[in-house]
């Protein structure tokens, strides 16, 4: 499926993007609902099990090494490029034959009337014949380098779009760098997902919103330095429209009654921990893999499942001892709530998340985030029949605006309106001090102007 992108134009990849974000936002949405259920309902607040088992069921992904034979003939092929260049270019360390399989020896059957071997001559009236051996050894060539023999029997254009294919599956990352990747993700992606639920445990829902928005900032500044794509560019428009995004956050976050709490200080930095993290394992993964095709996205979460079910567990007795969350064994209803919210939230939307992530940019991929809180409320009014303030209605209005104008920010790289409108502004506002002075002073100036313009074109 996430091969499709693959034919695609770049407009048509990041109108694909935005629709995968908007549907994964949705996901969320519903996600959020069920983990609400969870921490009050169900009345288990233990979010670092939570986060675990989330991650954790990551590693279903893993089955594909069962069920899809690509995944398996990657464990298994050891082609060497460099080894088959040296050998073919008359190396003497590698010779051709040592890329030969042992040899087989088989029967030649002759035909009993005529072989092909006679000879005509005769001595004193006797027969002469000359035969070969009856049996002739045949060699089969490696299947390592069978790809290559198939590859010279091609038309020209044949050989052209096989090659290319060729090349593309080349530059994919092996299993060992998807691991090391996975495992540096993994943190990341675990502790941010850990502060974000321990922010709502502790802290008012409008509150975590507000301080997980920067991370559009914070991603902002962290593309700019390790930029993973054109897109990445650090622009003015670009900060203006984040700016605008945080204010319609606040503006949202601030037209409910859950603005006031005690334990705002602690949520807040645990939220804001959350922003930053999730900036700089975005911006990783962009940066690592730049494009989709150079990475297995189920491949890849599965193999961070497996990181954090082998390397995380210890935080269990850490929080338990220290009494910061005391393990309990949940029932069998919260394990319902728990498997189905992870399947749902974890194993089906992270990969097109980071599909979506792809396609867009890692700004774009952000602020697709803070589209959530809005359609939260907008459920929210749909089903409760609830009355909004116009402080929601402006917020979310300035949420979309600014997710929509980066998305045509990243289709034109080049554009910065708003440092254009800075510009020009400038020009004005200078041009209308000159001509403001009187007017021997704008003679003067015209003088000094000209005479700099001969000056520099005589040094010319």
């Amino acid at each position: 499926m996430f091969g499709v992108s693959r034919s695609l134009t770049q407009g048509q990849r990041l109108a694909l993007g935005v629709l995968v974000l908007l549907i994964v936002d949705v996901i969320w949405v519903t996600s959020y609902e069920l983990t609400q259920s969870i921490f009050k309902s169900s009345k288990y607040d233990k979010p670092f099990f939570t986060t675990y088992v989330r991650t954790v069921m990551f590693s279903l992904y893993l089955f594909g090494f069962l069920l899809w034979r690509p995944w398996r003939e990657r464990c298994c092929r050891k082609k060497d490029w460099k080894l088959m260049d040296d050998a073919w270019s008359g190396s003497p360390s590698q010779a051709p034959e040592t890329h030969l399989g042992d040899p087989i020896f088989i029967p030649v059957k002759y035909d009993n009337h005529t072989s092909g071997t006679e000879s005509d001559d005769t001595d004193g009236g006797s027969e002469k014949s000359v035969r070969f051996s009856n049996i002739s050894e045949v060699r089969q060539l490696s299947d390592e380098f069978a790809e290559d023999a198939v590859m010279s029997r091609l038309s020209y254009q044949a050989f052209l779009r096989a090659e290319e294919e060729r090349l593309r599956l080349n530059n994919r990352l092996s299993i060992k760098q998807v691991v090391k990747l996975a495992i540096v993700f993994t943190f990341l992606w675990f502790f941010s997902g850990y502060m974000y639920r321990e922010a709502q445990h502790i802290t008012s829902k409008g509150i975590v919103n507000v301080m997980t928005s920067t991370c559009g900032l914070f991603t902002l500044i962290c593309a700019a330095i390790y930029p993973g794509s054109h897109g990445d560019k650090f622009t003015l428009s670009k900060l203006t429209v984040v700016l605008i995004s945080i204010g319609g956050v606040v503006m949202v976050s601030m037209s409910s009654s859950s603005m006031t709490e005690d334990a705002v200080p602690v949520g807040a930095l645990w939220a804001l921990a959350s922003a930053i993290f999730y900036a700089f394992y975005l911006v990783l993964m962009r940066y690592r893999v730049n494009n989709e095709d150079r990475m297995d996205i189920p491949m890849f979460l599965g193999f961070v499942g497996l990181v954090c079910a082998l390397l995380l567990w210890p935080g269990f007795f850490i929080l338990h001892y220290s009494k910061q969350e005391v393990f309990v064994w949940p029932d069998t209803h919260q394990w319902l709530l728990l498997l189905i919210d992870g399947l749902i939230s974890s194993v089906f939307a992270a990969s097109f998340w980071l599909w979506g992530c792809f396609l867009t940019s890692s700004l774009v991929a952000t602020l697709a985030l803070t589209l959530i809180n809005p359609l939260y409320m907008i459920a929210e009014v749909v089903n409760k029949q609830l009355n909004c303030s116009v402080l929601f209605y402006v917020g979310s209005a300035a949420i979309f605006f600014s997710f929509f104008v980066v998305v045509f920010l990243t289709s034109w790289e080049t554009w910065d309106p708003v440092l254009l409108s800075f510009k020009k502004l400038l020009h004005c506002l200078c041009r209308r001090r000159v001509l403001q002075r009187p007017p021997c002073c704008r003679i003067r100036e015209l003088d000094r102007e000209q005479t700099a313009s001969l000056i520099n074109a005589d040094t010319a």
